[in-house]
C-alpha cells in the first residue's frame, strides 16, 4: 500500500468513526443519546439541544440531564450511593436528591384549595417556582448547581452556540438582541422540550395494561402488588393510580405535600459545606414548602413526587436517605413504631395517618416493589418489540 492509499484510508475511517459518534454518542456539547419518542417540534428540539448542553455552566461540564437523566426517566444517574449531587463548581453539594422533569409539566402552579385543606402544585421539593419555565432558570443561577452570574450570561452562551440560528428560528431574527428577554426564551424551550412525549413517555408495562388487561396482564406478584397498593398498602391515597384533573392517564401523584417524618441523612455532604455555602453546618434544617409559604403549619413538608420510573431512580426521599425501594417501602410500612428508625428532622407536621403501622409481611413488601417496576417507561410486550405504542 503506497502512502497516498495509506492516507486515503485513514481519512476515510477518520470520518467513518466521527459518524459513527455522531450517530451513536450524539454531538459534543448538544444532544445526548436518547432515542426520541416522537417527532419533536422545533422548540421542543431546541429545548432538547439546550437541556443536554454542558457548555451553559460556569465552568463548563454540568448539562440539566446530569441531574436529569434520560435514561433514568429523567431523575438522576440511578447511583443509589449519591444522595445528592455536585454542582459545576468541584466540592459544592446541593442539599436535596433531584426529582424528575419527566411529567413535571402537569403539575399546575402552587395554590391553596380551601376543599382539599392543603396546598397543590409547583415545582422543586418544596413548589418554590409555580411553572416549568420559572423552574428552568433555577438550576442555571444556582450557585451549587450551574453557577451562572446572570441568565443574561445563559444567554450569551447560547446565543453563541451551534444552535444559535435555530433559537432563533423559533424566536425571531431579534431574538439574542436583549439577552434578557433571550433567557425567558431558553426556559420556554426547556420547558416545551420537558413537556414534550419524549420526556412524557407513558410507556410503561402499567400502561400496556391498561390499554388491554387481558392482553397485557400484571404478572402474580404485579398483579398483588397493584392491590395493595391500592387497600393494604395506601399508597393510592397520595400516589393515585387513576386518571387526574390534569391528564388523561395516571400519574402517581396528587401533587399534595407531606411531611413523611424522614430522619436527616448524615451522608449528606451539604452538611460539610464551608459557611459560605450552608452557614448553618450540622443544624441546617430543611423546613421545605414551610419556608416557601412561610407557613409554621407546613415545614417539613415536601411535593409528592410521581411514581413513574421510580424503581429506575435510587436513592429516595428528599434527602436521598434511602437507597433501595425495600428501605423506603420499609420506611412506609414501620415509620412510627419506636425504635425502628432515628427521630425526623422535622418532628411537627408529621403524617401519622396515612404513613407507618401498616402492618406488611415482607412478602408483601416485595409484591408492592415488583408492582413499582412496571411503572418504568421503555417496556415493550415480547409479542410487540419495534412496534408503536
Amino acid at each position: 500500500m503506497t502512502n497516498d492509499q495509506r492516507s486515503t484510508l485513514f481519512i476515510w475511517l477518520s470520518v467513518c468513526s466521527l459518524i459513527i459518534i455522531i450517530l451513536f454518542l450524539g454531538y459534543p456539547g448538544g444532544e445526548a443519546k436518547y432515542p426520541l419518542a416522537a417527532e419533536l417540534s422545533s422548540k421542543e428540539r431546541l429545548g432538547k439541544l439546550i437541556y443536554f448542553d454542558q457548555q451553559l455552566s460556569e465552568p463548563k461540564g454540568q448539562s440539566c440531564s446530569v441531574c436529569h437523566f434520560p435514561e433514568n426517566g429523567f431523575n438522576g444517574i440511578g447511583d443509589p450511593n449519591i444522595a445528592v449531587y455536585e454542582g459545576a463548581v468541584p466540592g459544592r453539594f446541593g442539599f436535596r436528591n433531584p426529582q424528575s422533569s419527566a411529567y413535571a409539566s402537569f403539575s399546575p402552579a402552587l395554590h391553596f384549595s380551601q376543599e382539599e385543606g392543603e396546598y397543590i402544585g409547583g415545582q422543586f421539593w418544596d413548589g418554590r417556582a409555580n411553572s416549568l419555565t420559572e423552574q428552568a432558570k433555577g438550576p442555571f443561577l444556582n450557585p451549587v448547581e450551574q453557577n451562572n452570574p446572570s441568565g443574561e450570561e445563559v444567554a450569551r452562551k447560547v446565543c453563541q452556540s451551534s444552535y444559535a440560528d435555530l433559537f432563533k428560528e423559533v424566536y425571531g431574527p431579534c431574538a439574542c438582541d436583549d439577552l434578557t428577554k433571550a433567557f425567558d426564551f431558553i426556559a420556554d424551550a426547556i420547558a416545551a422540550y420537558e413537556s414534550s412525549s419524549e420526556s412524557n413517555r407513558f410507556s410503561s408495562k402499567y400502561d400496556w395494561y391498561l390499554k388491554d388487561p387481558a392482553a397485557y396482564p400484571l404478572s402474580e406478584q404485579e398483579a398483588w402488588g397493584l392491590r395493595l397498593f391500592e387497600t393494604k398498602g395506601n399508597c393510592s391515597s397520595c400516589h393515585p393510580n387513576t386518571a387526574g384533573p390534569y391528564c388523561d392517564r395516571p400519574l402517581f401523584t396528587d401533587y399534595t405535600y407531606d411531611n413523611l417524618g424522614l430522619p436527616k441523612n448524615p451522608a449528606n455532604p451539604w452538611y460539610r459545606m464551608p459557611p459560605s455555602i450552608n452557614p448553618e453546618g450540622e443544624n441546617f434544617i430543611d423546613r421545605g414548602l414551610g419556608d416557601t409559604v412561610k407557613d409554621q403549619a407546613q415545614i417539613g413538608k415536601f411535593k409528592v413526587p410521581t411514581l413513574r420510573n421510580v424503581a429506575v431512580a435510587p436513592p429516595y426521599g428528599h434527602n436521598g436517605l434511602f437507597k433501595t425501594l425495600k428501605e423506603v417501602i420499609h420506611f412506609y410500612n414501620t415509620a412510627g413504631i419506636p425504635g425502628m428508625w432515628p427521630p425526623p428532622e422535622v418532628p411537627e407536621n408529621v403524617n401519622r395517618v396515612e404513613i407507618g403501622n401498616l402492618g406488611l409481611s415482607d412478602e408483601e413488601e416485595d409484591a408492592l416493589i415488583a408492582f413499582l417496576k412496571t411503572l418504568t417507561d421503555g417496556y415493550e410486550p415480547p409479542e410487540l418489540r419495534g412496534k408503536p405504542f
